[in-house]
């Protein structure tokens, strides 16, 4: 684990450093910064695992290096030490991600029990794979069907999880890099080849990984946009208009997912959170419409009815239209003045 020690006092810095180490597990490096821009530096250098910083110290204090730590590396750890015994600094410190604060001066035991709860607690710093291909799964069909919403609220989300996964930069770069090659593969697959997205970029910090990622792929959806001439196709709309004009045949779920290019589980959500019924639903109900206009023709006859919507059995027809339309066809008709 890498350690920085930020404390513009010499005797302060030279004290933490000794008692440092002193831990153990010992630390594979110890740096040291006399404030807040400084530690900066070496923090973009060569992003430490842990951060201890003093509150007052000229250029940059340890709070505002605190902010910069929470938005710029948040899987970074923090402990402020500092002389001021107001609970306000620990406070504010802990808006930032701060959950540690020791008062100087510190004593080793102090400083090794503060490791301790830090450097011995557990870290999850994995990202479960089941996990990681559900989210490629739902970006891929974000993406493809150019809900833009939806995947600007997935990037969110996926941002978030990565950051709590409590990774390190280099992991959180070759994951990314992975994804992007992964959903280029997947939509070559499709007949798409998005603008290649940049792989292995330089970059100083896990925002600016995630940001940059966040922009590929908005990139691949603008790409497919264009490679569509700009017409915009909903895969739902797609969906009920072939289920339409397939109602007298048994398609299933798969089938139509496969259709409009998604897979059957994202379909099935996706169906159901657009048009509030499911699939088997709408196309009963859609059979039931079109069965109703039929019944309206008089020189057809119910059992051709039952055929023309998907029925073979006539009595399971007669049964589902009864529960759907509250009567039975027979009496359907009857109620149109045809005999």
């Amino acid at each position: 684990m890498h350690i920085l020690i930020v404390d513009d006092e010499p005797i302060i810095r030279k004290g933490m450093v000794k008692m440092a180490e002193m831990y153990s597990p010992s630390f594979s490096k110890i740096q040291t910064a006399e404030n807040g821009v400084a530690a900066l530096e070496r923090i973009r250098a060569s992003e430490p695992d842990l951060v201890l910083t003093d509150i007052c110290m000229p250029k940059m204090d340890g709070l505002e290096l605190c902010k910069i730590i929470h938005e710029e590396f948040p899987h970074i750890k923090m402990v402020v030490i500092s002389g001021f015994s107001d609970f306000e600094y620990a406070q504010k410190s802990m808006n930032y991600g701060v959950r540690h604060y020791l008062l100087k001066p510190a004593t080793k035991a102090n400083v090794h029990d503060m490791l301790d709860q830090v450097v011995k607690k557990p870290t999850r710093g994995y990202f479960p794979p089941s996990q990681y291909v559900e989210w490629m799964d739902r970006m891929e069909q974000h993406i493809w069907a150019l809900q833009m919403d939806e995947l600007n609220c997935l990037i969110v989300r996926f941002r978030e999880y990565f950051v709590s996964a409590n990774l390190s930069l280099a992991q959180i770069k070759e994951l990314l890099d992975d994804c992007n090659a992964m959903l280029l593969k997947r939509f070559q697959a499709r007949n798409f080849s998005p603008s290649a997205v940049p792989t292995h970029v330089q970059v100083s910090s896990v925002k600016e990984a995630l940001d940059t990622f966040r922009n590929g792929l908005l990139q691949m959806a603008k790409d497919l946009l264009a490679s569509r001439n700009g017409n915009f196709k909903d895969p739902i709309e797609e969906a009920k208009a072939f289920i339409d004009s397939h109602l007298a045949q048994e398609i299933s779920l798969d089938q139509v997912a496969a259709m409009v290019g998604v897979t059957p589980t994202y379909f099935s959500s996706l169906f159901k959170k657009t048009t509030h019924e499911t699939f088997v639903q709408y196309r009963i109900n859609k059979r039931m419409e079109k069965a109703k206009e039929m019944l309206a023709i008089p020189h057809i006859r119910i059992v051709d009815v039952a055929t023309e919507v998907g029925y073979d059995d006539y009595p399971h027809f007669t049964k589902t239209f009864k529960k759907i339309v509250g009567i039975s066809p027979s009496d359907y008709r009857t109620g149109l003045g045809i005999k």
